[in-house]
């Protein structure tokens, strides 16, 4: 077995990276700030589509799919939201290369230019406004709830595997319709399915806000988010759900006749997460033994590790073994029976502990001799033997157990990490020691600004469960409303 991981408290961002590469995740790619997900990553990334994909079919939504290139003459239509992307924005200018007349490989062929520059797509909203133009003439091709399943690229300087990267794969939602009160209801339903999402499946508790006018998506009337704490006191944003409000309609000139005969703007929103929920539930969750994966996204729920010296006892303990597989796979569950003889059971041990597996099932001739197997937790890593008897079904419980006690642990992190600060002292304490700060603010973007300046902490979210009080902004000593979440994040 390799060396053991930094531990989290020694250095959080260096045991971040090594688990990522050791549990075989990913891995940077030869294109500075690319990645390459590996089968294990990618399985977690599909179970994380496979359920969001049926969340959103369920609510009336289909998938499509719209081009990686965009003209760059179509994101300079709509002026914020070129501003917001400029930046990150890789483009295309050639389309052939040739030999290098000098004997150094290959150039680019001046004369292969292209008559418009092209973009990869950094976000969608410009392609697909330009297409709804063609699909939309009347209040009956309303709404459009699209979806799609995609790369994109923004070009990052400073990348890390996950949380921010060159390329990622992501969904974005685009979807248009008759009036402003439909697309809010879209926006905010979005907004619950992503919430429901993280809290059900990744068993991760996240705050739903409202983004400041300053943190808002380029182009955007109004933007929703969820935020979820780390186990290092940062916030992540693990989703994000936009009110485009007629800004796209009237850059691409989106109208339709309305029932009273009239041409009117059509209003949009659009939503998405992406690859980096793969970050926040490593984070979130494991420790300084490797992965802790909820059962709802583990690639393997359940692995059973057989104990033996010679054929005839790995026959013996097939025997039992192999109905428990077959039952536990018609009832859903993924399961593993790891029979390989080029390691030892207790390398075996570590290394799915390593990947997070919820479940690990031993059972060695004692165990056949007794009527017992051995359970091990991947949550509490607490190992006990039982009665084979009615093992299936304690398999199944626990597996809920462990869901339920992932969520219930981050909740309670969450709690014991999130504090009222009043003062602009007590602020400039509490933001050193990590969590989330629930402080007033005066509403000014100026003031926002000045305390992410003085701290490099950003107001996560206006949450929409936060009360309206009468306070006084701690930076300013302003009125405020309302206590707003602020907090370092990735």
């Amino acid at each position: 077995m390799s060396k053991s991981l930094p531990s989290r408290a020694e250095n959080y961002s260096e045991w971040y990276n090594e688990l990522v590469k050791r549990a075989d995740l990913a891995e940077n790619s030869a294109v500075r700030g690319c990645m390459i997900i590996k089968p294990y990553g990618y399985s977690i990334w599909e179970k994380m589509q496979r359920a969001l994909d049926d969340m959103f079919k369920e609510t009336g939504h289909v998938n499509a799919y719209f081009p990686l290139l965009i003209p760059k003459s179509f994101l300079s239509k709509e002026a914020s939201h070129v501003e917001g992307f400029a930046k990150e924005c890789a483009v295309v200018t050639h389309y052939r290369l040739k030999n290098d007349p000098n004997g150094h490989g290959v150039i680019v062929d001046p004369e292969a230019k292209l008559e418009e520059e092209l973009i990869i797509r950094p976000t969608s909203e410009t392609v697909i406004w330009s297409t709804y133009k063609n699909w939309v003439q009347s209040y009956r091709d309303l709404p459009i709830l699209m979806n799609q399943w995609a790369n994109v690229m923004r070009w990052e300087m400073r990348t890390r595997l996950f949380l921010r990267t060159a390329e990622f794969l992501w969904q974005e939602g685009h979807t248009a319709h008759a009036t402003k009160e439909e697309a809010v209801e879209e926006t905010e339903q979005m907004l619950n399915i992503y919430a429901e999402f993280a809290e059900s499946y990744m068993a991760m508790p996240v705050i739903k806000g409202r983004k400041t006018a300053n943190e808002r998506f380029a182009g955007a009337e109004d933007t929703y988010c969820i935020e979820a704490m780390m186990q290092d006191g940062k916030a992540l944003q693990a989703g994000t759900s936009h009110f485009l409000g007629q800004n796209f309609a009237k850059a691409f000139d989106v109208k339709f006749l309305n029932k009273a005969n009239q041409q009117e703007y059509v209003w949009g929103t659009s939503w998405g997460v992406s690859t980096r929920l793969m970050g926040a539930l490593i984070m979130a969750h494991s420790d300084d033994q490797g992965l802790v994966l909820p059962p709802k996204l583990a690639p393997i729920q359940v692995v059973i590790v057989p104990i033996y010296k010679g054929e005839e006892q790995l026959g013996n303990i097939k025997a039992k073994i192999d109905p428990l597989v077959a039952n536990l796979k018609k009832r859903g569950i993924s399961v593993k029976f790891d029979s390989s003889d080029n390691q030892s059971p207790g390398f075996k041990f570590a290394e799915y502990e390593l990947k997070g597996v919820p479940v690990r099932l031993a059972m060695g001739n004692r165990d056949i001799e007794n009527g017992t197997i051995e359970l091990a937790r991947r949550d509490t890593r607490v190992k006990t033997s039982l009665p084979f008897e009615g093992i299936e079904q304690v398999i199944v419980d626990t597996l809920d157990d462990i869901q339920q006690n992932i969520y219930q642990k981050a909740l309670a992190f969450r709690a014991d990490n999130t504090f009222e600060v009043n003062t602009w002292d007590e602020f400039l304490v509490k933001i050193e020691e990590g969590g989330f700060l629930s402080a007033h603010w005066d509403g000014s973007p100026e003031t926002e600004e000045k305390i992410k300046e003085l701290t490099k902490a950003t107001i996560r979210c206006i949450p929409l469960d936060s009360p309206e009080e009468a306070g006084k902004c701690i930076l300013t000593g302003n009125p405020s409303k309302q206590r707003v979440i602020f907090a370092r994040a990735y």
